[in-house]
Order: structure tokens, then C-alpha cells, then sequence
């Protein structure tokens, strides 16, 4: 489908989007599945446009975008930080690849009952498990980009009379960029699902406390407005990721990921 335009493209998309909304209505209205477990679209919608009138769900929306986004940048400022060091020293990955790879797989909703233990039901309980899963993509990535680099890039920088510190600013940092920005984005869904989890489990206000209650209290309607508000949370989010990486890597030529 390479040979399709993009707005093309995304027309074919909402209307995938669209048929799958209305087979959600058709589904709920010949009430193949029960309403209290599964309301239609449009009982989601109204729902939804209640709980803004209401003024209740946009506090709890800016409450997980916050978390959200803060997690998201400590952990980015951690990752590339980190990520720089240890990709830029070849003894510092022999030191420590063993230990990345070991913590590596390790999901972040493990390290929650230790990290409630240290710091019980609290905020920075929360901001603390959303940062250290948000952590490994960005780490992984920049540590990848970073080592990467052509060795010819460095000897042309000595040739220069770099320093150290111009060599990776001018040097290594645009060229591990693409990596970076992709890690990026996928850190910023991580850090999005455990900011949702975190509020669950720590019951602070958010979506994941709203999702949570109407579950518990059978609510299905306001369970799949604040689901709604979920995925436009990562649309939109994703989307903005998008147009920053397209902008730091206009310098780039046309077809190179």
C-alpha cells in the first residue's frame, strides 16, 4: 500500500475506525452481549459528555496526563543521560550489559510491591513504578545509538581538535537521534499504561480510579468513556511525538528511518 497517498491513507483509516463503531452499536443494540457489561457507542459517548459537564472527568484526565508526563520525563532524562554514558564507553557496556540485561525484562508492575513498600500508597509511589518502566526504552535505545556511531565520525572529530563534550553533542547525539525519538514514543505508552495502574492500585484521582469504581459498580458506560479517553490520551500524544520526530529529523535525507 506504499503506492497510496497519505491522506488517502487516512481516510481508509477513519473509515476502518468508523464500520468498527458502528458494528460496536449493532452488536449492543441486538444485545448479543449483555448491556451492563458492554453499552453501545452511544451510551459511551453520552456518558462521557456527562462526566465533562459534570466538571468530574476533566480533573481526573488532567491527573493521569500529569503523572503520565511527568514519569515520562524523568525517566527520559535518566534514559538519555544514562544511556549517553554507557553507550559512549565501551568498558562501561562490558561493566554493565549483564546487569541491563538482567533488569531488563523485568516488568515494571513487579518492582510496584517493593516500591509500595518503601514508599506506601503515595504519590511518588506512583511516579516512581511510571519513571522506572518508562526508563528501559529510552536507556536500551539511546545506549544502541550512541554505540553505533562510526568509528570514521570520531576520528573525523580528533581530526578537528573536538573536545569530548562537542564530539557527542555535534556528533553522537544526532546520529543516535532516530533512536531516541522511537524510544520515545514507546516510553511515553508505557509510562501512560502504569500511570493508569499506579492510580488503581494507590487509588489517586485519575482514569484508572474512574475505570476502576465503574467496574466495581457495574457503571460499563462511564468504564468505556474513560477507556475512550485512554486511547485519544496515546492518539494524541503519539501524534505530537510524531511531528517533533519528523521536525529534529528534517536534516535527514528522504527514505532514511
Amino acid at each position: 500500500m506504499t503506492h497510496l497517498s497519505r491522506p488517502l491513507l487516512l481516510l481508509l483509516s477513519v473509515c476502518v475506525t468508523g464500520l468498527l463503531v458502528v458494528l460496536w452499536q449493532l452488536i449492543a443494540d441486538a444485545g448479543l452481549v449483555s448491556r451492563v457489561f458492554l453499552p453501545g457507542p452511544d451510551r459511551a459517548w453520552a456518558a462521557l459528555v456527562n462526566g465533562f459537564a459534570t466538571g468530574r472527568l476533566p480533573g481526573l484526565w488532567l491527573g493521569t496526563i500529569e503523572r503520565m508526563f511527568y514519569g515520562w520525563a524523568l525517566a527520559s532524562i535518566i534514559g538519555i543521560g544514562l544511556g549517553a554514558a554507557i553507550g559512549v564507553s565501551p568498558t562501561a557496556r562490558a561493566y554493565l550489559s549483564t546487569l541491563l540485561e538482567l533488569i531488563r525484562p523485568l516488568p515494571a508492575s513487579a518492582i510496584i510491591p517493593v516500591a509500595i513498600a518503601f514508599l506506601g500508597l503515595s504519590e511518588t509511589m506512583v511516579l516512581s513504578t511510571i519513571a522506572f518502566g518508562a526508563l528501559w526504552p529510552t536507556l536500551l535505545a539511546t545506549i544502541h545509538g550512541f554505540s553505533t556511531v562510526h568509528p570514521r565520525l570520531y576520528e573525523v572529530g580528533e581530526a578537528m581538535g573536538m573536545s569530548k563534550w562537542a564530539t557527542i553533542w555535534k556528533i553522537s547525539l544526532p546520529n543516535s537521534m532516530a533512536d531516541i525519538l522511537a524510544a520515545l514514543r514507546l516510553s511515553m505508552t508505557v509510562a501512560l499504561i502504569l500511570a493508569v495502574v499506579g492510580e488503581m492500585l494507590a487509588s489517586r484521582d485519575g482514569l484508572g480510579s474512574w475505570i476502576l469504581q465503574a467496574a466495581r459498580s457495574f457503571r460499563a458506560q462511564d468504564l468505556f468513556a474513560g477507556v475512550i479517553l485512554l486511547g485519544v490520551t496515546g492518539f494524541v500524544t503519539s501524534a505530537i511525538l510524531n511531528l517533533l520526530e519528523k521536525r529534529l529529523l528534517r536534516w535527514r535525507p528522504t527514505g532514511v528511518n
